[in-house]
């Protein structure tokens, strides 16, 4: 599944994020979020040849149920999963590094 660009319209619940089977990168935020649209670009050029990784893009806000059970403080937050489990997570990220790193700890052993 290659880069969101857009938000998801409807959510999906914490049972079928918990679900999920491979590699899933989460990110909350919101479209007017400026931490958000400045990240833009560096998340989409580290999920740019990572076919393998599902990229679901959950707009975040109070009293948004996903958002919460993850403990979402700020946007954006990068959630990365294997088969469900939290591996690794990142909250506002400045290069593309460290989200290849991240990307990494939830594909190596695919």
């Amino acid at each position: 599944m290659p880069f969101a660009e857009r938000h998801l319209v409807q959510p999906p619940t914490r049972d079928t994020v918990d679900q999920t089977s491979g590699a899933t990168v989460l990110e909350f935020g919101t479209p007017w979020c400026g931490h958000c649209q400045r990240a833009q670009p560096l998340i989409q050029q580290a999920l740019e040849d990572r076919g393998e990784v599902a990229h679901l893009k959950v707009e975040d806000g109070p009293g948004q149920p996903l958002g919460r059970s993850f403990r979402v403080k700020l946007w954006p937050t990068l959630v990365f999963l294997r088969d469900g489990q939290e591996v690794a997570r990142l909250v506002r990220p400045q290069d593309a590094q460290s989200i290849h790193e991240a990307l990494q700890s939830i594909t190596a052993a695919a």
